[in-house]
């Protein structure tokens, strides 16, 4: 009880304070130069600004920069304080006071690019609180030094926009680690600029014009200086920084936000449909045997990994779960219904038979079959989040999943187990979302775009996607040389035989002239005599002889 009058008094006063500065002419608020930005800020009375209707509500999420008046920080309090300049995210709330003409202001400023020693852990946070004398289109603020646990009307409004939350998500994914937050906490100037330093602020307010606005809401634009003497009169903590920053229009940013689930989800739509069609291009045992299980299974363990983070992002982020939950919902019908059912036609395709195996031994195999899968998707989600610093590379690897079907396909010899239309449309859905976030300069997650590494694994998926074409139509082999291929067996090879020339296919019933070309008649090691198009439909489908049942070498 006794802080809140604390605080009530504190900001009667300073309110108090103000008016009367600038009902005198806005005249410096302290006889020492460079105090609050007085001389630095003009104040502005235009016709159109002033006026009872003309309260301009501030509320909300600026995004801008700083820089250093001076080429660098010439303070000695805070060497590590050595970026001249940076970006920086504020985030306000006002409210009227019984003071006509007076907004109190409380909020949160985020520096980034502080630190020129530490780039992964540049950014300070600190707390503001002041009043927006809205006449004169002035905001003063200073540091609130307050423990955890004291914020006001603010945290409410942060714990509810996108914008901060998404952007706070983003950061923790693809820049910081739990170490650098306790190093942060327990190191960061912050700390000590909260016990021995003043921060204050002195910005003016204008209007975005309406040609750079968006949409029918004001956006607004402020300008300032940041200043902060010790408290002691040792020397100033850092040295004067100029800063701006403009509005965020929120529904923008939470229009951009659907949109993209929108693409997810149409991106997931669309890969069933692949999956469908590749299912039913592979869907006799021969034609799944032919399809890598590592490769449908690391397909999988991506699909899982876009449904847990989509859900994440959707239970952090209030306001947008449902945009959020529906593209965590149909990655999840991707990898849970059609890549797993997919996964299993593989394995039961790969699985060898035994003689009097009972339901137990299936079971087993199939047990394990799961609990690899599940503990590679848990073992994968500790890595990257131990070494989300690295997770451009992590990404990198995760998109060779076309890797091991071409090994596959050259250890095996395999026949078109692909479909090409499967291997185009995988590889561009597979692309979407990593170019979305680190190609668009305007993605909602607020990543800075990173081109080559956007080209670099375009470049990477399209070389992959560009063999397994190749080994469709000009063989599994046609890129390695023959030299170091191994013996293949030959079914157009030549027999004796003898005055009868005349033989029958068992699996069309029609006679087989042996006198005509050698390329219509392919002949099986156990030395039976078929059609060329009859015996290798009949490969697509089984791989032992039609006669005798004994395994065919792959054609």
């Amino acid at each position: 009880m006794g802080l809140k009058v604390k605080k009530q008094f504190r900001v009667l006063f300073v309110v108090l304070w103000f008016v009367l500065q600038a009902a005198d002419g806005l005249r410096p608020l302290r006889e020492r130069p460079r105090s609050w930005g007085d001389e630095w800020l003009v104040a502005r009375k235009d016709e159109n600004e002033l006026g009872p209707s003309s309260a301009w509500n501030i509320t909300g999420t600026y995004r801008g920069a700083w820089r250093f008046l001076q080429s660098s920080n010439t303070s000695s309090r805070f060497p590590d304080f050595m970026k001249s300049s940076g970006s920086s995210v504020l985030e306000l709330v006002t409210r009227p006071t019984k003071i006509n003409g007076v907004h109190y202001v409380q909020g949160v400023m985020i520096f980034h690019d502080v630190f020129d020693n530490e780039p992964e852990a540049g950014r300070v946070q600190i707390r503001v609180e002041g009043v927006y004398i809205w006449p004169f289109r002035q905001l003063r603020m200073v540091v609130n030094s307050g423990r955890d646990g004291e914020f006001g009307q603010e945290e409410d409004y942060i714990l509810s926009n996108p914008y901060h939350l998404l952007g706070v998500f983003s950061s923790q994914v693809f820049q910081e680690s739990p170490q650098d937050k306790i190093r942060k906490r327990t190191q960061s100037p912050i700390s000590d600029m909260d016990k021995h330093c003043n921060v204050e602020i002195s910005a003016q307010i204008s209007r975005v014009s309406s040609t750079q606005s968006d949409g029918e809401h004001d956006r607004y634009y402020m300008e300032g200086l940041m200043e902060s003497p010790s408290a002691d009169d040792d020397g100033d903590c850092f040295s004067p920084m100029l800063m701006n920053a403009t509005s965020v229009n929120i529904e923008v940013y939470y229009n951009k936000a659907v949109n993209y689930t929108l693409m997810v989800t149409f991106i997931s739509f669309l890969q069933v449909l692949l999956l469908i069609r590749q299912m039913e291009h592979s869907n006799t045992q021969s034609g799944a045997a032919k399809v890598s299980i590592l490769m449908i299974g690391q397909q999988a363990i991506m699909d899982a990994y876009l449904c847990l983070i989509h859900l994440t992002a959707g239970i952090l982020v209030e306001s947008l779960f449902n945009a959020f939950a529906t593209a965590a919902f149909f990655k999840f019908v991707v990898f849970s219904i059609f890549e797993m059912r997919y996964l299993l036609a593989i394995w039961k395709a790969n699985r060898s038979i035994t003689n009097g195996e009972g339901w137990e031994a299936m079971r087993r195999e199939l047990s394990l079959l799961y609990s690899r899968f599940y503990g590679i998707l848990l073992g994968g989600i500790l890595v990257m989040y131990e070494f989300h610093r690295y997770l451009r590379g992590i990404l990198v690897v995760l998109h060779l999943f076309w890797v091991p079907q071409i090994v596959s396909n050259i250890i095996g010899d395999s026949r078109k187990p692909l479909h090409p239309h499967y291997i185009i449309g995988m590889s561009l859905t597979r692309l979407a979302i990593p170019f979305y976030l680190f190609g668009c300069p305007h993605n909602f997650m607020r990543i800075q775009p990173d081109h080559k590494w956007c080209v670099t694994l375009g470049l990477l998926v399209a070389f992959q996607a560009a063999l397994l074409i190749l080994q469709h139509y000009l063989g599994s082999r046609c890129f390695i040389p023959r030299q170091i291929l191994p013996e293949k067996y030959c079914y157009f090879r030549r027999v004796d035989h003898d005055s009868n020339n005349i033989t029958d296919c068992v699996i069309c019933m029609t006679t087989i002239d042996l006198t005509q070309r050698p390329d219509d008649c392919m002949v099986t090691p156990c030395d039976h005599f078929f059609h060329s198009g009859c015996l290798q439909r009949w490969m697509d489908i089984k791989m032992e002889c039609p006669t005798c049942r004994r395994s065919l070498p792959p054609a």
